[in-house]
């Protein structure tokens, strides 16, 4: 049996109580609810471990998490830049909840340490894999919504990434190049880039993603462009060919 078996507080061990304690005060939330923080931080490999359905894990919280930030990061993009247009908001908006930027700021407070995972998930590098950091982060949001309302979800979320979005705008790892492809072939009136992945390389928890793009030239369409990314997921794979792509095209210096 782990140590960290945890179904519902009453049942998690001292050393677990301590460690959401110590959770929450890095938050700094205190959940009037606490199973609410604990199915935040159970990803679903933990369900081996205490037994329970699908629906014990995070996904459902993260389901709701998703929704509330994509609401929250609206509003602080409205109100902070007014003279932005739609598209510029828009495009914006979607690096700030894209699944690298949650990963990172997920990292950056420690969440990993504090998560729900079973033994051989833990021991693969669960608690710094991107895909897990993103949806427990997503799940939290939820549980803060349920637990303590919109307000406390929104100055959590204010707090830990939109304060300091600037930083995140200007990091050239953020960018949607994806978008800016996108836009320039449906200006052009070509067919949309098609991105395939080429080859995983390493263990499971050190996987790297091999992406290819392919998209026509607007002026040379018998001649398409054809670049490669790599990266930790699929998503940042597929920016970084997407990046390569614009810079053939000359959209981006």
């Amino acid at each position: 049996m782990t140590r960290w078996f945890c179904r519902e507080w009453w049942s998690c061990s001292p050393e677990t109580r301590k460690q959401l304690r110590e959770f929450e005060r890095k938050i700094q939330y205190r959940f009037h609810n606490p199973k609410l923080l604990i199915q935040a931080l159970k990803h679903r490999s933990y369900l081996t471990v205490s037994e329970e359905s699908r629906g014990g894990a995070n996904e459902r919280l993260e389901f709701l998490g998703d929704a509330v930030l994509d609401l929250v990061s609206s509003e602080y993009l409205f109100q902070t830049y007014p003279d932005k247009l739609e598209g510029e908001l828009t495009q914006m908006k979607s690096i700030l909840v894209s699944g690298s930027v949650l990963a990172r700021e997920a990292e950056r407070f420690g969440l990993g340490k504090y998560l729900l995972l079973s033994d051989n998930e833990a021991k693969s590098g669960g608690r710094n894999r991107y895909s897990i950091l993103e949806d427990a982060l997503e799940a939290l949001i939820g549980a803060l919504y349920l637990d303590g309302g919109f307000q406390q979800a929104r100055k959590f979320l204010w707090r830990e990434l939109l304060e300091h979005s600037d930083d995140i705008f200007q990091d050239s790892r953020h960018q949607n190049y994806k978008s800016l492809l996108l836009e320039h072939a449906q200006a052009h009136g070509i067919e949309a880039p098609e991105y395939m992945v080429k080859e995983e390389i390493g263990p499971e928890h050190q996987k790297k993603f091999v992406v290819e793009v392919m998209m026509k030239r607007p002026d040379r369409e018998d001649i398409p462009i054809r670049c490669i990314g790599q990266g930790s997921t699929k998503k940042d794979a597929e920016q970084l060919a997407a990046r390569e792509a614009a810079r053939e095209l000359h959209l981006i210096i």
